[in-house]
């Protein structure tokens, strides 16, 4: 008997063992499953303020200065040959002149008054001071205060053409508006 038992413990022990070495099936794999992407609410942002725009870079001179009172208008009104009288050209470009100040009120100008070089200097010293005057009281007479204008005159003394003939003499013959005091900060 103990033959059978020890063939029937053997066989036993052979079924567990191939049971075990045996691979199972392998599981089927889960199905998959679809997952919902929630997306988060779109929220749209509150309109921006209506965009200042930007002014362009500036170019050109400062408002106000010296440099912008030249690029903007005549600075010079020229005399004919022994006079100090203004004519329609001058008053045109002197208008101008009144309206550059009245836009800048904080500037003050030096009228300077100048001659050719015929003459004695004292001559054309006084010559000078009649044509810086004529145009300061042109200037004052349009609105610009006396205490903005001043006035001073070189006579032969400073010419802005160093020639020796007509020509030269009638761009000598001059009065020129200076900006003394400049309406930029």
């Amino acid at each position: 008997m103990r033959s059978i038992s020890m063939t029937a413990l053997a066989a036993t022990m052979a079924l567990a063992v191939s049971a075990c070495a045996s691979n199972p099936p392998p599981e089927p794999a889960p199905a998959p499953t679809e997952t919902a992407v929630v997306a988060p609410p779109r929220v749209t942002p509150p309109p921006s303020p209506p965009a200042v725009p930007t002014p362009p870079p500036r170019t050109g001179p400062a408002a106000g200065s010296k440099a912008d009172f030249a690029a903007k208008v005549t600075d010079r009104v020229y005399f004919d040959y022994d006079q100090y009288n203004l004519d329609d050209d001058d008053r045109r470009a002197l208008n101008a002149q009144v309206a550059w100040l009245k836009q800048y009120p904080t500037t003050r100008v030096e009228v300077q008054g100048h001659a050719d070089e015929r003459g004695t200097k004292d001559y054309n010293i006084a010559l000078g001071a009649r044509r810086a005057e004529s145009v300061a009281s042109y200037l004052k007479a349009q609105g610009i205060a006396a205490d903005r204008i001043g006035t001073i005159s070189f006579g032969k003394d400073k010419p802005l053409d160093m020639g020796h003939d007509e020509a030269a003499w009638a761009r000598n013959r001059n009065s020129y508006t200076n900006i003394i005091v400049e309406a930029v900060s």
